[in-house]
């Protein structure tokens, strides 16, 4: 889905046929207002590309102060608001939801990337359905770096796909390069024996899957200079710093998409 039409979907999930009822019935159709949205907390701001279309198709008029990656203080304004005030009223809750939730994603994300510092923190496929583009590029917004977009861009061998293939990984890889030529080939690893396979089958990326801290320095010894390592797995702020002390050169987490607290954003009407 592309931004205008998540945004169509989503104003319609608010409005409804009936539209702001509340609004209609209480605000004359040629008032207007204008207020500004404002940081309740501090974080990192991300979604004004949302914001701007939510802007767009209400027909009220933004004046921006923040841009995707800004730091916000306390207090702090994103932007102001100028328009028919049932447009400004009817947009309010759209916009705060979607610029709130891609703060909140780059704001989670600023903290794992110093607690990772210096390994290389790379989002997943944990995404809201239909928002991994904007989710992604908070992400971004937060220090992060974007991984795999879905399952086309990027070969991931699983025990699953070698046990339903049929296929060993020294075949699945060759297949790969093969038949995708140009594409990163990744394997996922949980031991050093699988480690030691996915290296010898030729693998550019070997996912280091729930290994403790001691299997973690083992494989990052095995692979340097041969293959970038990744580790994955439960990965908290704890866990992620554990990992780049063992030598990882990065780690994925899906807790940056799936469990990023909102930042506190709301509207202040003048």
């Amino acid at each position: 889905m592309d931004l205008p039409d998540l945004v169509v979907a989503a104003l319609a999930e608010d409005l409804g046929e009936r539209g702001d009822v509340t609004s209609r019935i209480i605000i004359p159709g040629d008032a207007r207002a204008r207020g500004r949205v404002v940081a309740r907390s501090g974080g990192v701001f991300a979604g004004r590309a949302f914001g701007e279309e939510v802007l767009r198709q209400m027909g009220v008029e933004g004046t921006w102060q923040a841009v995707d990656g800004t730091v916000l203080a306390p207090g702090e304004t994103v932007l102001g608001v100028d328009g028919p005030a049932r447009a400004v009223l009817s947009a309010e809750r759209t916009l705060l939801n979607g610029m709130s939730h891609l703060s909140g994603i780059a704001t989670q994300t600023a903290r794992y990337v110093v607690a990772a510092h210096p390994a290389t923190v790379l989002d997943t496929r944990k995404t809201t359905p239909g928002w991994r583009a904007l989710e992604k590029a908070a992400v971004a917004a937060g220090g992060g770096t974007n991984h795999r977009m879905g399952l086309f861009d990027m070969v991931l061998v699983k025990d699953n796909h070698l046990a339903l293939g049929g296929v060993d990984l020294q075949a699945a890889v060759a297949r790969a390069r093969e038949e995708l030529p140009g594409v990163p080939v990744a394997v996922e690893a949980d031991d050093r024996a699988g480690v030691r396979r996915a290296l010898e089958a030729g693998a550019d990326r070997i996912l280091l899957d729930n290994m403790d801290e001691a299997t973690t320095r083992a494989a990052v010894a095995l692979c340097r200079g041969t293959a970038v390592t990744e580790a994955s797995g439960g990965m908290d702020l704890d866990a992620v710093a554990r990992a780049a002390a063992c030598g990882v050169d990065s780690v994925s987490v899906g807790a940056l998409t799936h469990s990023a607290p909102a930042l506190d954003l709301a509207l202040d009407l003048d």
